[in-house]
């Protein structure tokens, strides 16, 4: 399966340390956008992205909203959403699970942990 990768986060750094891990696994067709507005615009010109990795907290539109944006629009309800965050209390982890998150780590994470996380949802759509 070729994967094509959306990896939302605000943080230029926190996108390039996300990108270089799916590099290291031998991804490499991925689009970047620095928010959730930014994602929802991508994700309408990139019709063959079928994976989201996105960070929670982000200015304007925020993670959780973008998940329920992809829910919502038929084209893209099904595309596995990874939420990356430092929110790792169980009423954030909640919320996420019920905004349709695919599955969710909690920063730092390793390249490894991202791996797993990448495999295993994958294995849920085969």
């Amino acid at each position: 399966m070729n994967l094509k990768f959306l990896v939302v986060d605000d943080s230029v750094t926190m996108r390039r340390i996300v990108i270089n891990s799916l590099k290291n696994l031998g991804f490499t067709d991925y689009v970047e956008a620095a928010d959730g507005r930014d994602a929802i615009g991508k994700l309408a010109a990139n019709p063959n992205i079928n994976f989201v990795i996105t960070d929670w907290n982000m200015p304007g539109l925020s993670g959780l909203d973008l998940s329920k944006a992809i829910r919502a629009d038929e084209s893209t309800a099904k595309l596995p959403i990874l939420m990356v965050t430092t929110r790792g209390v169980k009423e954030d982890i909640i919320e996420a699970l019920q905004a349709r998150v695919s599955d969710y780590i909690v920063k730092p994470f390793t390249p490894q942990i991202l791996k797993e996380k990448i495999e295993l949802l994958l294995s849920r759509i085969q």
